[in-house]
């Protein structure tokens, strides 16, 4: 006699996509919010990647930029939350182009996401390593920040620590994520009352006038020229990346809802809660940075690092408690990212569509797949190497040190994980009337929403190619290849490869997401995978 075993609306809905649940499902609507709201970090973001709105464009910027890309990011993350209401799992935005666009669609979609979250996690576990350094300088006066190598381990050291998180416990994640979402919103507060209160004796808040029309031109661009239509064409619209950075991310919402009860509801709020919440309280810590500066020249000559602000208007205890919320902040935002990442990687090997797919989707008895975890720590060493090459963009005697590396991985970060949210968006736009919406749904509204959301992520990723340093172009006397940003050879040598694997190999086997509903009780879609490649049926 078969047992029957009762599914839960979750578990119906899932098996209707074609999925058995393996995944443990134990997070709650908020915990599904708050790996969103840790991923898309406001503590990481907007402190790490400041330089490049000041660089490229200065306080007004960043003053005006942030509040304007933040709400076309609100759409973009309103389109997603309609998707993933119709269809929660794991696979997220490679399984909607699937569904939506068939496998082509699925597989170009599901690698750029990939590529995205590999960046996005080097990056933050990057600048928690830079973070720390900095900390440590600002609290001890014999230290000396800014060894690069130094940083490398500290970074290393970082996603030991958050790849053993992500593998010990699936419990333990959820607790650090609601952890960290109170420490995204008391310890911003603590930055923007320190930053308003505790300035140290002489130190003054700038004017209103200077944070929403001063200007910055720190690229090396059209010889640092602010009104010429060149800086506003080629060099300000960089600053966008500050933004389009810091609020990405959020499809964790969606990775995450195989594992999150009501998913169909709680994974949509996911989304675009984090976005609106995140959109206001980054606005309001950037213009805490903005009106603390005492020096702009000074900031620029620091290379639009916001340390550099902090040590102006703050006495160093307060500098480096700021630097070390913002560094706990990044550790958080670290974790969270790795387990998104590997998410994604699972899902998308349980389908066969990567390399090795039997170690990828394997899960440990936490249901953690650890092999996944292992591999994007070490991905996340690879691409973040150039970052030991010390970079000046100033002279011998005045240095302007800019992280171009940092900068680089950031945008490979923006462009994959964007480019990936365009294509089930747009095919969203394309589907009509036909598209089967969820529980929580954009009505008529979809009409214009998904055209204005894919023509943003069109523009940044185009804007995420460009040259940060002027140094970085070919025909500069200067040039060298430390200067150059490094996206658009990652990002077109990948397309490349991926055309050249679905082309060679890819499009005679893969039909996109594999069904697991149907294994047998016990056998699981690594199990399955291991079957398959020695023979079995």
């Amino acid at each position: 006699m078969t047992e029957v075993t009762e599914l839960s609306e979750d578990e119906r809905r899932l098996a209707e996509l074609g999925y058995k649940q393996e995944l443990n499902r134990s997070w709650s609507g908020f915990s599904n919010f708050a790996i969103s709201f840790s991923i898309i970090s406001i503590l990481a973001g907007c402190f790490t990647s400041f330089g490049l709105g000041w660089n490229n464009g200065g306080p007004a910027a960043i003053a005006w930029g942030w509040p304007i890309v933040a709400t076309l990011i609100l759409i973009i993350g309103l389109c997603m939350s309609e998707l993933v209401s119709a269809f929660p799992t794991s696979g997220g935005i490679y399984w909607w182009a699937s569904k939506l666009g068939g496998p082509k669609a699925g597989f170009y979609t599901g690698w750029l996401n990939l590529i995205g979250l590999l960046a996005i996690d080097a990056s933050v576990a990057y600048g928690c390593a830079t973070f720390t350094d900095l900390t440590l300088g600002t609290f001890d006066s014999g230290y000396t920040a800014g060894d690069l190598h130094r940083i490398f381990v500290y970074f290393i050291i970082v996603l030991a620590l958050a790849a053993m998180v992500n593998i010990f416990s699936s419990h333990l994640l959820a607790v650090l994520n609601n952890i960290s979402v109170w420490w995204h919103v008391f310890g911003a507060a603590a930055v923007v009352a320190i930053l308003i209160f505790a300035l140290k004796p002489g130190a003054h808040h700038a004017s209103v006038k200077s944070v929403f029309t001063g200007t910055v031109n720190n690229s090396g661009f059209f010889g640092g020229e602010t009104g010429s239509i060149g800086f506003i064409l080629c060099v300000l619209p960089i600053s966008m990346i500050l933004t389009q950075y810091t609020i990405t991310g959020y499809d964790a919402s969606a990775h995450l809802s195989e594992e999150t009860k009501s998913a169909a509801g709680s994974a949509a709020r996911g989304i675009w809660q984090s976005i609106f919440y995140s959109a206001i309280g980054g606005w309001i810590l950037l213009l805490a940075f903005l009106f603390a500066v005492q020096d702009k020249d000074g900031v620029t000559a620091g290379g639009g690092a916001v340390a550099t602000i902090f040590n102006q208007a703050l006495t160093s205890g307060w500098a480096g408690t700021v630097l070390f919320i913002s560094a706990a902040g990044q550790f958080f935002c670290t974790c969270a990212c790795m387990t998104s990442t590997t998410r994604m990687l699972y899902a998308f090997s349980r389908d066969r569509a990567v390399p090795g797919s039997r170690y990828w989707s394997k899960l440990n008895k936490n249901k953690v797949p650890v092999h996944g975890v292992i591999a994007s720590a070490i991905i996340a060493v690879i691409i973040t190497l150039p970052a030991l090459v010390k970079v000046n963009v100033g002279t011998a005697d005045a240095p302007i040190i800019v992280p171009i590396a940092f900068y680089a991985v950031v945008s490979i970060g923006v462009v994959g994980l964007y480019l990936a949210f365009a294509i089930p968006i747009f095919l969203r736009w394309k589907a009509g009337s036909k598209f089967v919406a969820g529980a929580w749904t954009l009505g008529a509204k979809y009409k214009w929403m998904c055209l204005i959301a894919v023509a943003e992520i069109l523009v940044t990723s185009l804007v995420a190619l460009f040259p940060t340093s002027a140094l970085g172009v070919p025909w500069s006397p200067g040039f060298a290849w430390k200067y150059v940003n490094y996206t658009p050879i990652i990002v077109i040598g990948a397309l490349i490869l991926l055309w050249i694997y679905w082309h060679l190999s890819v499009k005679h086997w893969f039909t996109g997401p594999k069904t697991t509903v149907d294994l047998p009780a016990g056998v699981s879609a690594s199990d399955e995978i291991a079957l398959e490649e020695h023979g079995g049926h």
